[in-house]
């Protein structure tokens, strides 16, 4: 870690060094025995009642206006990112990051200022993170520049 620690500053080193040091852990694996679909995670992220995604991210998708420019674009994401690591920032984003501003999908312990009708319950559903996965993992083009 000598190089890197020279060259960025030692708190992006470490955490450059925990990422690429950590194992796979079992919510990387699929949430479900059935494989996502990327018709219904398209629609996920184009719903701005349900996923949201549109609200900070861009994407490829012409149809909805005013996409949002705070998160990085979603295009290229299937290029970045493998299938375990999309799902990690779905289920729980704020393991790779913590000041991130972006929910966490399928978490529900530990969280902070949750209304008691939502006490317990995901944002997205097993089933509903895998079809964004396959999604984004379609997404091979990077955004245009």
């Amino acid at each position: 870690m000598g190089d890197i620690a020279r060259a960025v500053p030692r708190r992006v080193a470490l955490a450059l060094a925990l990422l690429l040091a950590t194992p796979a852990r079992a919510d990387e694996a699929p949430l479900t025995d059935v494989p996502g679909d990327a018709a219904r995670g398209r629609a996920i992220v184009a719903d701005r009642t349900r996923g949201l995604c549109l609200l900070c991210h861009a994407g490829p998708i012409p149809e909805e206006r005013f996409q949002g420019n705070l998160a990085p674009p979603l295009d290229g994401a299937g290029l970045r990112w493998s299938a375990a690591e999309l799902r990690l920032r779905l289920v729980d984003g704020k393991r790779l990051n913590p000041d991130s501003i972006m929910p966490s999908y399928y978490r529900v312990e530990g969280l902070h200022r949750v209304s008691p009708a939502q006490r317990g319950r995901t944002i997205l559903a097993a089933q509903e993170i895998e079809d964004v996965v396959a999604y984004l993992l379609t997404l091979r083009e990077e955004p245009p520049r």
